[in-house]
């Protein structure tokens, strides 16, 4: 699996390349700035892109822009972005054209490499991996203000953050340490207080709750 990686800070960039090569993901390019990102994701042809949200020479949001026009001119290449700190916005962002492969992580998540590894392999197979912390902060700000949200039990919750995480019935079973069918009756009650069409595709009702948490009805 050929990875096209940027990251500006180097010792982070080198553990980064050290990792995904361990766990057998060939680097196509590891790159620091936004011109070099544009060129290597043009150049390329990645299967996935590993993308820090600031790079040089703005410091802003370049690295994701730059893989946003990517997506763009190749609909559906995975994307995974990195961040400091937790913006909704940036979410909303990936999300936006509702195609999947795309995900949000925490840089701290880096340290953890089975978890980093995995939302990797997740997003490149056309899934979404989202980082826990994001999805905790759209529950909390739509618990307030919508009462469908605020009808789900305190499992269904527990569900529903795991669902949008990006995991499956089976990986929220194991997560939960409960039946299969079990997590199957809580998704279906979800669904049905929240509104939306069941799904038996894992990355569309992701996409879907995400839409709703972030976008609202």
């Amino acid at each position: 699996m050929r990875v096209v990686l940027a990251e500006d800070l180097f010792l982070l960039r080198d553990g980064l390349v050290r990792l995904l090569q361990a766990h057998d993901f060939e680097i196509a390019a590891a790159v620091e700035t936004g011109p070099e990102l544009a060129a290597a994701l043009a150049e390329q042809d990645p299967d996935v892109a590993v993308v820090d949200v600031r790079l040089p020479p703005t410091h802003t949001d370049e690295g994701l822009q730059c893989a946003l026009d990517a997506r763009r001119k190749r609909p559906g290449l995975p994307v995974l972005v990195l961040s400091q700190h937790v913006e909704q916005l940036y979410a909303r962002e990936l999300l936006a054209d509702g195609t999947g492969g795309v995900g949000y992580l925490l840089k701290d998540r880096v340290f953890d490499a089975e978890q980093f590894v995995d939302a990797v392999r997740r997003v490149a197979a056309g899934g979404t991996a989202m980082d826990p912390q994001v999805i905790q902060q759209l529950l909390a700000r739509r618990s307030g203000e919508d009462r469908p949200l605020a009808r789900l039990t305190p499992r269904e919750r527990e569900v529903l953050e795991l669902m949008a995480q990006g995991r499956s019935n089976a990986a929220i079973a194991g997560k939960l340490v409960v039946t299969e069918r079990a997590i199957a009756k809580h998704t279906a009650n979800i669904f049905a207080k929240l509104g939306l069409e069941v799904s038996d595709d894992d990355n569309r009702r992701v996409l879907a709750v995400l839409a709703y948490l972030d976008h609202g009805r």
